[in-house]
């Protein structure tokens, strides 16, 4: 598993971290303007030399952050769609993918309203048979198979980033509703909650969201 970590080292006290998504051409700009002392950069591989002032550190997760923060088992994001009960739903090399939980009754309109005002917005959408649901999966990934799983167990409601097409025929046939949010906008949710990890445990840390995520 790729843990991440530390991309560039830098002796300097960090007390201004910016977060971004990549390296943009603006990056050093934005860095210089924002008195950065360090940078969290979720995909930094393509972050050119001299980028940054020389001594701006780089902390860079990829895969952890994709699991944790955005469309997966994320107790964060249980919280903000009131989901209880967690379950993991599918499982890649012992670690959970996804997760099953209960959820207030409620229509499928509704559903998808609260989660376009969490994502600011959603990708496509899948109308379920169910008048009310109450029963949702929010998986990082959408295969044949786990869209099943899903329905076996209860699920309404099948949320993810992306729909697949190779999911298209257990969508049908089981009849599972499915939202898909749009990989870019979780991300995006999944630094603004990493903003907020942060500042939960540093009182003093300034952290900056960078505007061309």
């Amino acid at each position: 598993m790729e843990k991440g970590g530390i991309y560039l080292p830098s002796s300097r006290s960090i007390r201004r971290l910016g977060l971004a998504l990549e390296p943009e051409t603006q990056l050093q700009e934005w860095a210089i303007a924002q008195n950065l002392d360090a940078l969290f950069l979720h995909r930094p591989w393509k972050l050119q030399p001299g980028q940054l002032p020389p001594d701006i550190g780089v902390i860079s997760y990829h895969l952890p952050f994709d699991e944790r923060l955005t469309i997966g088992f994320n107790p964060r994001l249980a919280q903000v769609l009131n989901m209880s009960g967690l379950e993991v739903l599918g499982e890649k090399e012992n670690r959970a993918i996804g997760m099953l939980g209960e959820i207030p009754t409620q229509s499928f309109e509704s559903l998808c309203s609260c989660v376009s005002q969490v994502f600011g917005g959603t990708e496509q959408v899948r109308t379920t048979v169910c008048e009310k649901v109450k029963r949702v999966a929010v998986v990082g990934a959408m295969t044949d198979l786990l869209v099943r799983e899903a329905a076996e167990r209860g699920a309404d409601i099948y949320i993810t980033g992306q729909l697949r097409q190779p999911a298209e025929e257990a969508i049908q046939e089981t009849q599972i509703g499915a939202i898909a949010v749009g990989h870019h906008r979780s991300e995006v949710w999944g630094l603004r909650a990493l903003a907020g990890v942060l500042q939960e445990r540093w009182l003093r840390l300034e952290v900056v969201l960078s505007h061309f995520n």
